[in-house]
């Protein structure tokens, strides 16, 4: 069985050694890049399968890093920042990050969400039987096994986040789903105030979709209730 390795960036010594001290416990082999340059070189030189950054570094800030990595890959990455407003947390996630914690933080809250994220990628990349080969809808397809996006041909860049939210509206044409439904299913954690985390990434996808170009709408919005998918 192949072992899972893990990123973690964070120019502060004694963090990057707590975390990998309790990832170690839980049999992952781990990497450590004191600096976003480094960061960005590991996942070039190594399989990475999740990366836990650190925003801000020397040399490459975590945004840049994940712009970076997202160019090539679509591994889970998770901010561990000092860096705590509710904007900050929704400027991580929305530059493609898949969860946000900030510092100080509980060492098992972290090895917890390593888990659930590390389970949700396992989960997505294995065929399963209720993935269509390809799901299509007025000049956009949706590519389920490949994790891709085309509209009238041409590729749409995503963020893991983005394109889980689109394919989840897309399965099921007219279904209106909650902003808490979304999030449930989408980042799989429990809701609170995740309402404008699925607005702000909703807002981009449809930019991206270019939406705001066209009077028909790809992704509605119902006022009050939700989003559903006008394909």
């Amino acid at each position: 069985m192949k072992r899972i390795t893990i990123l973690i960036a964070d120019d502060e010594i004694e963090i990057a050694e707590l975390v990998a001290l309790h990832l170690h416990k839980e049999g992952y082999h781990v990497i450590k890049a004191s600096d976003g340059l480094e960061a960005v070189q590991a996942v070039q030189t190594h399989a990475v399968d999740l990366a836990i950054l650190d925003i801000m570094m020397p040399k490459l800030d975590g945004y840049e890093v994940t712009r970076q990595i997202r160019e090539q890959h679509a591994m889970p990455i998770i901010f561990l920042s000092a860096k705590t407003s509710d904007l900050d947390k929704i400027a991580g996630l929305v530059r493609g990050a898949d969860d946000y914690m900030t510092k100080p933080f509980n060492p098992m809250e972290l090895v917890a969400r390593v888990n659930a994220q590390l389970r949700r990628s396992m989960q997505l990349n294995q065929p399963a039987a209720a993935n269509k080969p390809v799901l299509e809808a007025g000049g956009l397809a949706i590519y389920p096994d490949q994790r891709t996006v085309t509209l009238y041909g041409q590729t749409v860049e995503l963020t893991p986040k983005e394109f889980d939210i689109l394919y989840l509206l897309a399965r099921s044409p007219k279904k209106v789903y909650s902003a808490e439904h979304i999030f449930q299913q989408v980042w799989g954690e429990a809701y609170y105030e995740g309402g404008n985390t699925v607005m702000v990434h909703i807002r981009t996808l449809r930019k991206k979709l270019g939406e705001d170009m066209h009077k028909n709408k790809l992704i509605k919005t119902i006022w009050g209730v939700g989003y559903t998918f006008n394909g």
